[in-house]
């Protein structure tokens, strides 16, 4: 690893952010198209770095890591609040270099008070989720243990809240406790510690990689990865991303269907100007019908 002394070179390797969720792979699923991972493969083997970051736990994060053929590098997790080295002789795979934490009391007490029937659900390192309810199939990942509220644990880096009407009802109020709140759905908010985000957590990341600020570029699709555009030299929504994301990116590739992602990647390992390959889907080869 890269001592954070080192001075960047503004010729040297790119940091490349790579979103998960409708950037890699539709929401929830977990193989990444060959065509993505060849090209991730490639920025790899050219000599920059990519790093997964997404609002997944780091259970949910770890197999699209192995799909890509990740086995070393970071990956940030639960937008921002934990950040992880891979590791393949580590138990897990992983070691976990930051982990911030909110008072789950705090919001519990809130949401009990404003709203009881939002079902809450409390990450856990490593295993899941200790959730108030049960979530549907593919709405988190890992194991879910079902507890009465106080039966949470009592620090997290990322708790869920889901109920319709959720964000008119508690987004506010969450936001005034000071926490990190990001809706990603009508029914859905996402909290994370305060002064925390995709951009926190990736600003460490460079400067422990020795990254030059102009060698950064961050793809991504949703409104979580709005303050990670902040951060690097370039930033690049999905085709298929919301106005408001592709109105915070410096640009916006194809769509998931077209491997937006892959294009970008193709031509960061090439060395070609990655302006070239804006909204250019890749082509796949057919496969012949037997």
């Amino acid at each position: 690893m890269t001592n954070a002394t080192t001075t960047p070179r503004p010729d040297g390797p790119m940091l490349v952010m790579l979103d998960i969720d409708g950037t890699l792979v539709p929401e929830g699923a977990i193989d990444v198209p060959p065509v993505t991972a060849d090209a991730a493969q490639d920025v790899v083997a050219a000599g920059h770095h990519v790093v997964l970051c997404t609002g997944r736990s780091l259970v949910g994060a770890l197999p699209v890591a192995a799909s890509l053929g990740l086995t070393s590098g970071w990956i940030i997790t639960s937008n921002g609040a934990v950040t992880a080295r891979l590791a393949a002789n580590a138990p897990g795979g992983y070691v976990i270099t930051d982990a911030f934490t909110l008072d789950v009391k705090r919001v519990v007490a809130l949401v009990r008070e404003l709203m009881a029937e939002t079902a809450v659900a409390v990450e856990e390192i490593g295993f899941g989720y200790h959730v108030t309810s049960r979530f549907g199939p593919g709405l988190l990942n890992g194991r879910q243990n079902v507890v009465a509220h106080d039966g949470l644990p009592e620090a997290t880096p990322r708790l869920v809240l889901h109920a319709p009407g959720v964000v008119p009802a508690l987004l506010r109020q969450v936001q005034a406790l000071g926490m990190t709140a990001i809706p990603t759905a009508d029914s859905w908010v996402d909290v994370t510690p305060p002064l925390v985000s995709k951009a926190t957590a990736l600003y460490r990341v460079r400067r422990r990689l020795g990254v030059h600020p102009d060698r950064t570029l961050a793809v991504g699709d949703g409104v979580n990865d709005i303050p990670a555009f902040k951060w690097p030299a370039t930033s690049i929504a999905m085709g298929s991303a919301p106005a408001v994301v592709r109105a915070a990116a410096s640009a916006t590739t194809g769509t998931l269907e077209q491997h937006g992602a892959a294009s970008i990647l193709s031509a960061v390992a090439s060395g070609r100007p990655v302006a070239t390959e804006l909204a250019r889907p890749v082509r796949v080869p057919e496969i012949a019908a037997d």
